[in-house]
């Protein structure tokens, strides 16, 4: 028998990868115990990335619901693991050092085990922290390598970054490829280079299956010396998630590892239980389109879990832009011709861009430039004229330094806008704010929770968690299921739909409006009257756990409004009409 690879079960990845939500506490509960059952898994991966936004978007508890779906896999001695993003911790946007600190701290004492922290753009200074606290908290500390593969992610370029973790302290080393488009024999390739390096790292693999080279990257690593692999099982495995634990197993054995068996009744009694939490609700929220894979993400790089919002982003826009090339006497796209349009213009702005590895939230900053740059293009314009703040931040350093070389284009229109690089260290812009926090509870009378967990979810995701204590998170999902029932049952929505030659700004994809995100610093909602100018942002929509910035692609006066802060919008819903 040859060399143990052990099995990840990534549960919560499986959901996010296909549709918006994550089961309910009861729903995790539930199933725990049949996972165990199964007897392959060694690790489970519990929380993190954006689980615990999710619990708070129901209404629910998130620390409860950590400490209740870890505390049996920790009873049966299966470790669990968290993802969180280094700077960004478990949101979207840089979290202040002292609330980085508190997250391990909770987390270890909520039950988990293991912290997989990735910085998006594999700057290792974004990782020299999460590896510090991690290990102060007394969890496994995991750096995370995001691969992507270019003429600048070489096997070399990666072990740069590795070289630094294991000086921070790492204990172990993921490779996380999250748009499946890392190349069997280079990831083969840069295992081999880790164990032979730093023997006594334990390396684990997190392959999407999207482009279709995931089983034979998960090959290719175990004979390289991979110990452990991501999986995912039925009804959630393939497509735009992970390959199948039943899959892997029997290739692994065939090659001659020595591999867990897989209880098959558990396997199904567990397979049902998923199914049945999707018949539920959480069907709705699952785009049928992440059930495929494509090799259009091969040249992209995008991730596969991008594939449903980019197709929702492209109806958004479709019947306006056709519109606008009638009126111009030209030839109409259909919405095959737009969506290569977009995989062509990641390909040519990825370099311009720096070569950020396309993983969130850079993928979608990328994307969103990318969109916009086609429909400039359909209109006659020029490319990057409208650039949302979000990925300005990225573009001058301030979320890490970017893999690559800008353009020479990109340099100069930061230039000419007045806008400055930042090269020093990234958490450095982001000053301690938990005594901010510790006010606010204070003045609320709100209990800081066990080990002040309560305390670092107000931190970690203030806006949802006034809102998850007010009741309105849970009165606004009720909402929006209601709504994907109705419109499941091909109720028609009382939205207003676009109409030739107005001025409408139109949402491209369904979401949560949001004319404000920072409750401490002020942002001036849009009124009836107000003017607008080209390139401004009207409003933020949520999705997937991203705040879009929507822009005027027109100057105007607002002429009418036709949502209110935290509405859901669908796709093609007009937000504000302009005259």
């Amino acid at each position: 028998m040859g060399r143990e690879i052990k099995f990840s079960l990534v549960y919560r990845d499986m959901w996010q990868s296909s549709g918006k939500y994550v089961p309910r506490i009861d729903q995790l509960k539930e199933i725990a115990p049949v996972l165990i059952e199964m007897g392959c898994f060694s690790r489970i991966e519990t929380n993190g990335g954006a689980f615990e936004q999710i619990n708070l978007l129901y209404g629910e508890n998130p620390n409860t619901a950590v400490r209740e779906w870890t505390k049996p896999f920790n009873e049966a001695g299966i470790q669990t693991h968290m993802l969180e993003r280094a700077l960004n911790g478990i949101r979207m946007y840089p979290v202040p050092a002292d609330v980085r600190r508190l997250m391990y701290k909770v987390k270890k004492a909520q039950g988990v085990d293991i912290a997989r922290s990735f910085c998006g753009l594999n700057d290792h200074r974004n990782l020299e922290l999460s590896i510090k606290y991690a290990k102060e908290a007394g969890m496994i500390s995991q750096a995370t390598l995001s691969i992507t593969h270019s003429a600048i992610h070489t096997v070399e370029y990666y072990m740069d970054v590795v070289d630094k973790v294991v000086e921070y302290g790492t204990d172990e080393i993921c490779l996380k490829d999250m748009a499946g488009v890392g190349r069997p024999a280079t990831l083969g390739k840069l295992v081999f280079e880790i164990k032979k390096k730093y023997p006594h790292i334990i390396i684990q693999y997190h392959g999407h299956s999207g482009p279709g080279f995931s089983v034979a990257s998960m090959l290719e690593c175990a004979r390289a010396g991979v110990d452990y692999i991501d999986v995912a099982m039925e009804p959630l495995s393939w497509g735009m998630v992970h390959p199948d634990v039943i899959t892997i197993q029997a290739m692994l054995k065939d090659a001659g590892f020595k591999v867990p068996e897989i209880n098959m009744k558990a396997y199904m009694k567990a397979r049902a239980l998923t199914q049945k939490f999707m018949d539920d609700f959480l069907g709705y929220f699952i785009d049928q389109k992440n059930r495929y894979t494509s090799s259009l993400l091969v040249q992209s790089g995008l991730p596969g879990g991008m594939m449903g919002s980019m197709m929702a982003d492209l109806k958004g826009v479709h019947q306006g832009l056709n519109q606008m090339l009638e009126t111009q006497g030209k030839p109409t796209l259909t919405q095959d011709d737009l969506l290569v349009k977009l995989f062509d213009e990641v390909i040519d702005i990825w370099p311009k861009l720096g070569n950020p590895p396309l993983v969130t939230p850079f993928s979608q900053y990328v994307k969103n430039i990318a969109l916009i740059n086609v429909m400039q293009e359909i209109q006659g314009k020029g490319k990057f004229e409208i650039i949302d703040d979000n990925s300005w931040d990225m573009i001058l350093g301030k979320a890490g330094k970017l893999p690559g070389t800008l353009a020479p284009e990109i340099v100069q229109l930061a230039e000419k806008l007045g806008k400055e690089f930042y090269t020093g260290v990234p958490q450095d812009g982001y000053p301690d704010e938990l005594d901010k926090y510790r006010k606010e509870m204070t003045d609320n009378g709100w209990e800081f929770g066990q080990d002040d967990e309560e305390l670092f979810e107000l931190a970690m995701h203030d806006r949802q968690y006034r809102d998850y204590k007010s009741g309105l998170a849970k009165k606004r999902f009720n909402d929006e299921l209601q709504k994907m029932k109705e419109e499941a049952k091909g109720k028609p929505g009382k939205a207003k739909k676009p109409e030739a030659g107005k001025k409408d700004i139109i949402a491209p994809y369904m979401g949560k409006i949001f004319y404000n995100l920072n409750y401490f610093i002020e942002e001036k909602a849009i009124e009836l009257g107000n003017k607008v100018t080209k390139g401004q942002r009207i409003c933020y929509i949520e999705s997937n756990y991203t705040y879009d910035e929507i822009i005027s692609e027109f100057d105007g006066e607002v002429d009418e409004i036709y949502f209110n802060h935290g509405d859901t919008v669908s796709k093609g819903d007009i937000i504000v009409k302009l005259k």
